[in-house]
């Protein structure tokens, strides 16, 4: 795979950049001046490169099917751990699984993208890098290990509600329903009138961009400086329809206990903030944010790193859910 030609900052998706724009730099990278083609060709391209990310496969502990690897930058270069090493970014590569894997660290660098510059939603640092063969990869920094060295407390929200393998079974992370959520932030979070309406906007998002896999693992709780929690930033959001054949929600019970859901999906949503608790006003400004804007949606689309017909399958899938929102 040969290096695609730059014109969109790989961070941003801002036009007129060959590389990544300054704000990428000072968002993602410290401001240190980053390239966007990393040192080393992509795992299992060749022997000696795949020794290097075998040996990083051991040091991560976050868990997921996609495969992660653990990256540091030392001055201004980006590399693999060593043993014993805190790692500040992870570094995700086509996966070896689902339809169009080549497309999946674009549909997540997108998507990321979309949920901070359009709806504003908090979400991990983030751009799209390139193997130096050429071969695309998605990059995050962690936002649970700070500056100066050391950890952020972070729970998911499966370790919240007490759910592992051994006690819920395979599927721990998919039962339940999205209510279960807020009931849980209610449970640990003082401040839960302040964060519970972020968490209906995340899942309104998840619904309209396809995000079938928003799973209990992939929502947490974030220490903060000052050592009480809040949510933490948005992660792991991209289309997965694109990938897998997957159902709207993740949850089997969807967005409310089966006895709770009734009507069509923009019901349910209303339903699930009014067992929320979310105010009035809250929930039009969360509404009236989520279904409009989409001029810029598609601007970023076209922007993005997708291939053309990836492009069109993406904004189809979104206009599609967006229809399926305004009938209410």
């Amino acid at each position: 795979m040969s290096l695609p030609m730059i014109k969109y900052c790989p961070g941003t998706l801002a036009e007129g950049y060959e590389t990544y724009s300054t704000t990428c730099l000072r968002r993602v990278f410290d401001g240190r001046k980053v390239n966007h083609i990393l040192p080393y060709d992509s795992p299992a391209s060749n022997e000696a490169t795949d020794e290097l990310f075998v040996e990083n496969r051991k040091r991560i502990s976050i868990s997921g099917v996609q495969e992660k690897f653990s990256v540091l930058l030392e001055k201004n270069k980006l590399r693999l751990i060593n043993e014993g090493e805190q790692g500040t970014y992870i570094l995700k590569p086509i996966p070896g699984a689902g339809k169009n894997p080549d497309q999946m660290p674009a549909n997540e660098h997108l998507t990321m993208q979309i949920a901070r510059q359009v709806f504003d939603i908090e979400t991990a640092e983030n751009a799209l890098i390139f193997f130096k063969d050429g071969t695309p990869a998605y990059i995050t920094k962690r936002f649970d290990v700070k500056k100066g060295g050391g950890k952020l407390a972070k729970e998911d929200f499966a370790s919240l509600a007490g759910r592992t393998p051994q006690t819920h079974g395979e599927h721990y992370k998919y039962s339940g329903s999205y209510l279960e959520l807020f009931e849980l932030m209610k449970k640990y979070l003082p401040a839960y009138q302040l964060e519970a309406p972020k968490l209906f906007r995340l899942l309104v998002f998840n619904y309209l961009f396809s995000n079938g896999d928003a799973h209990f693992k992939n929502f947490s709780l974030l220490e903060t400086e000052l050592g009480d929690f809040r949510l933490s930033p948005a992660y792991d959001l991209l289309n997965t329809r694109m990938h897998i054949e997957d159902s709207d929600f993740a949850l089997d019970d969807g967005l409310l206990p089966k006895n709770l859901s009734k009507g069509k999906v923009m019901q349910q949503f209303l339903s699930l903030a009014e067992h929320a608790k979310i105010g009035q006003g809250q929930l039009d400004g969360v509404l009236e944010k989520l279904l409009s804007n989409s001029e810029e949606v598609e601007k970023l689309i076209d922007a993005s790193y997708l291939s053309d017909t990836s492009k069109r399958n993406y904004l189809q899938s979104y206009q599609t859910r967006l229809k399926k929102l305004n009938r209410k």
